[in-house]
């Protein structure tokens, strides 16, 4: 018998910044490099279905900013 997936996935988050890089509004000038700052963690499908949004710290905007699930 073969193993079951289970319930938990792993996903990845990715910052809310990349979508206003996209847009071209004008983000505050800081030291560190432009770029995407990506979390991944697991969750469970069942108690979870929708696509989660976390608050979390990026590195690139050097603040805290709203990570959305990606694809």
């Amino acid at each position: 018998m073969g193993k079951s997936k289970g319930s938990r996935i792993i996903i990845t988050l990715e910052c809310e910044c990349r979508n206003e890089k996209k847009n071209n509004i004008n983000i505050k000038q800081t030291k560190r490099n432009n770029g995407i700052s990506r979390y991944t963690t697991c969750k469970n499908r069942k108690n979870t279905p929708n696509r989660l949004e976390i608050k979390k710290f990026c590195t690139y905007c050097n603040c805290h900013k709203i990570f959305k699930e990606i694809k």
